[in-house]
């Protein structure tokens, strides 16, 4: 990990950098396979199964006969504290329910919102280094609240053509409707464009690597919507002499789990705290089964020592992390101050891995910087918000002045005799 101290403000934007592809080979690649699947459908879909993922299938669908041959294999304790987290993640999201409102906006002028489910959203799993079960519950889970009327879900196949059992059983309890053993940007354009097996979709949601988040960008600029450009996985720990060295090196070794382009940064007022984190890291390191997976992606983690919490508090705020942990003595009125982080953690005691899993928030957050324009996935993003409005004969007539000024003065003859037809028809009548 680099260690950086008292940087000045004008090389903060090059600090702050995230690991970076060649972009032009990235996209040229992606679109390539793009382009493939919608011409070819399920045909081109099974041979990139095989070519990138080393495996080949008969059918791309998870049958009920392996879905319920996986669910037999869940252990018990598994089931149970997946049930938790599903429990506190259908009570956080179900308590962000939209309540419909008529507003009288003048006399004779009634207006309202209506939210209305996504009909058909499509969940992308990464598979990978590790089946990452708790995305399932995090997508699925608002899909089902919403009423979305057809969930799918794709994720890539092990090297026998399985789906873990934990994802098939979370899918299960989270209300999925159909399984497909598809990974990658092949994924992304069979829930993009659909294939003879996999139905096209009007939305997509998930994390991925840099092909998956590239994909994803493609299929929205004209295809289909999705929940946001999220790429590898990213924390900041901003942290005080108060913080638990051990605490603090734990959660940026969690994130660098995820994969060897996520990125963890520690933000601090406390020099003698990096060097007990940095000796906390050698530590840990050596207990983990993936240490050297781990160390790579320490390459483009960050150390960084800071002159206040104020200057921290603003180079959080410029870097727009992911998960944002709070280590603070008086974290709550720093966080009071942050206004660009996909989600919170507060205190030495909250540590990201709870959002992670169980304690009820959404994990599926914007990463790159993106927490400066984008929201983590809520509730929210698998409705749309309809506009209604009833407009009496008295309520037109109170506007008609102003309408029709405001038509005419933009040129738009046609907008202005809507209203003025209406009122010499009520005339007539």
């Amino acid at each position: 990990m680099q260690i950086i101290k008292h940087p000045s403000r004008d090389s903060w934007k090059e600090l702050l950098k995230r690991p970076q592809m060649n972009n032009e080979t990235l996209f040229s690649s992606v679109q390539s396979v793009l382009d493939n699947v919608r011409v070819n459908g399920d045909k081109a879909v099974l041979s990139y199964t095989e070519q990138f993922d080393g495996v080949s299938l008969s059918a791309l669908e998870v049958s009920k006969d392996e879905i319920t041959e996986a669910l037999s294999k869940i252990d018990p304790q598994l089931k149970q504290a997946i049930e938790m987290a599903r429990r506190n993640i259908w009570k956080f999201h179900s308590e962000q329910q939209f309540e419909t409102k008529e507003i009288q906006t003048s006399p004779g002028v009634v207006c309202w919102q209506k939210a209305i489910a996504i009909e058909k959203v499509g969940l992308y799993i990464p598979g990978g280094n590790a089946p990452l079960f708790s995305t399932v519950l995090m997508l699925g889970i608002p899909a089902s609240i919403a009423e979305c009327k057809e969930i799918i879900l794709c994720t890539p196949p092990d090297k026998e053509g399985k789906v873990h059992p934990a994802v098939l059983y979370a899918a299960q309890v989270a209300g999925v409707h159909r399984i497909f053993k598809i990974g990658g940007t092949q994924a992304i354009a069979a829930m993009a464009y659909g294939t003879e097996s996999v139905p096209k979709v009007y939305k997509i949601f998930g994390p991925g690597n840099q092909y998956v988040t590239a994909a994803k960008q493609l299929v929205s600029l004209k295809d289909v919507a999705i929940d946001m450009p999220a790429g590898p996985s990213e924390v900041e720990v901003l942290a005080d002499e108060s913080a638990h060295p051990s605490f603090v090196a734990a959660d940026l070794l969690s994130q660098a789990e995820h994969g060897v382009d996520s990125q963890s940064i520690l933000i601090t007022v406390s020099e003698k705290l990096i060097e007990q984190v940095q000796e906390e890291i050698l530590h840990q390191l050596e207990t983990l089964p993936k240490a050297e997976f781990v160390r790579r992606s320490l390459e483009h983690s960050k150390l960084i020592l800071v002159r206040n919490l104020e200057e921290a508090v603003e180079m959080t705020n410029e870097y727009a992390p992911e998960h944002l942990i709070i280590a603070t003595r008086y974290y709550r009125g720093v966080a009071e101050n942050i206004i660009n982080a996909g989600s919170v953690f507060l205190g030495n005691f909250t540590p990201e891995s709870a959002g992670d899993y169980a304690s009820g928030t959404n994990h599926t957050l914007p990463t790159n910087g993106y927490a400066k324009a984008y929201s983590g996935v809520n509730l929210d993003s698998f409705v749309r918000k309809v506009t209604f409005q009833e407009i009496s004969r008295e309520g037109l007539t109170n506007l008609s002045n102003a309408i029709i000024l405001m038509a005419e003065n933009e040129e738009l003859q046609a907008h202005s005799n809507a209203v003025k037809l209406r009122l010499s028809e009520e005339q007539e009548n």
